[in-house]
């Protein structure tokens, strides 16, 4: 019974320290094996998103989604505190170490967890070899512990910044939610071209991959506006794209090819990561008469679009490699993905205040007098 007590505290503290170092410090590959913190994402979330769906849907709902990301990681830091501070009690109680006090397993799980956290009591301590060099130990652990965590939340919030910073400059630009067709319409009523913008997305796109890749646990922080998201502004830019590769073509197709073929990237890597098998949307978001919508706003901006079945089946193509993928990160994160072209004309976030009426849109503000010797 002794033996089994030493290697199931070992086996604890083995499988809780490599699982910390592997979420924490060593960077992330797609494919990854066993691995106890995706298993407790996994559980986490499906409990919490049953819990969200006894809210109604809207400001409440998404309130409530919203505290999961913060909490889980707090919970993971606790969870695996408590897994390290019950192994070493394990281990100590298995081989009977020696204390100055009463040797039942709660003793030692105190002195454990003492130990860990380098509280320095000293109102028990090991008298024994093998007790002070496995105090030693676990206080080394710990402290290195506490260490990596210190480092790690700020590493993770400025991710989750940097993230957001660019999410919010969408909301001028492509409306909120934000929507391919509105994104193309105020840039042609700018006459302002579409390359040097999307090579700002198709970097983005990549820091997503590739902070998403390293701290999942980021995917579950959401945007501080409810109509904003990381998915909706995925697919915002992959519709983007697709419409500037089969419906325009031109100098920006080239740089709207590099930027479709990054956000896809990142799409199906993070649908991966995270087991979502691709899923089509319930119904189609760009049927006959909204593409005849869209093209008829963007030609009374300035933009033409290329007409014919051959556009609609390259546009139909490009839709094909990226929307099962996008929808089924929706479905997991609960979020809802933009359409292409609004229905209703939209209130952009920056024009809205509960202290007065609404501001006119970007194009309705006045412009001031040109001054010659600027």
């Amino acid at each position: 019974m002794a033996w089994f007590g030493v290697a199931a505290g070992a086996a604890l503290i083995v499988v809780i320290f490599i699982d910390a170092f592997e979420a924490m410090i060593l960077p992330r590959r797609v494919r990854h094996g066993y691995r106890p913190v995706r298993y407790y994402y996994r559980s986490a979330w499906i409990v919490w998103r049953a819990a969200a769906r006894l809210l109604p849907a809207g400001r409440h709902r998404n309130g409530f989604l919203s505290v999961f990301g913060p909490l889980s990681l707090f919970g993971l830091l606790a969870l695996w505190a408590a897994g390290l501070i019950t192994g070493f009690a394990l281990l100590h109680w298995s081989v009977g170490t020696k204390l100055q006090a009463d040797g039942h397993f709660g003793t030692y799980l105190y002195f454990s967890g003492t130990t860990f956290f380098t509280l320095g009591y000293g109102d028990i301590v090991p008298t024994g070899t093998f007790g002070r060099a496995a105090s030693v130990f676990e206080a080394g652990i710990g402290f290195g512990f506490l260490a990596v965590v210190i480092g790690y939340l700020p590493v993770l919030y400025q991710a989750f910044s940097r993230r957001e910073i660019t999410i919010s400059l969408l909301d001028a630009r492509a409306g909120s939610p934000p929507s391919a067709g509105e994104l193309l319409r105020r840039l042609a009523d700018a006459r302002s071209a579409a390359g040097p913008f999307l090579v700002e997305w198709e970097r983005w796109a990549a820091e997503l991959l590739e902070t998403h890749l390293s701290f999942p646990v980021l995917s579950y922080f959401r945007s501080q506006h409810d109509n904003q998201s990381w998915v909706s502004t995925l697919t915002t830019i992959l519709d983007t794209s697709a419409i500037l590769i089969g419906g325009v073509g031109g100098p920006a197709a080239y740089q709207a090819r590099l930027t479709f073929a990054m956000a896809r990237h990142a799409a199906v890597d993070l649908a991966l990561v995270f087991q979502t098998p691709p899923r089509r949307p319930e119904s189609d978001r760009l049927p006959g008469a909204s593409l005849a919508r869209l093209r008829e706003s963007l030609r009374e901006a300035g933009l033409e679009l290329c007409t014919g079945p051959a556009v609609e089946k390259a546009v139909g193509e490009l839709r094909s490699l990226y929307e099962p993928f996008v929808n089924a990160l929706a479905a997991q994160f609960q979020f809802t993905l933009p359409p292409f072209q609004p229905e209703m004309p939209q209130v952009d976030n920056w024009q809205t205040s509960p202290w007065m009426p609404r501001s006119p849109g970007l194009d309705r503000l006045p412009a001031g007098a040109v001054d010659e010797h600027i």
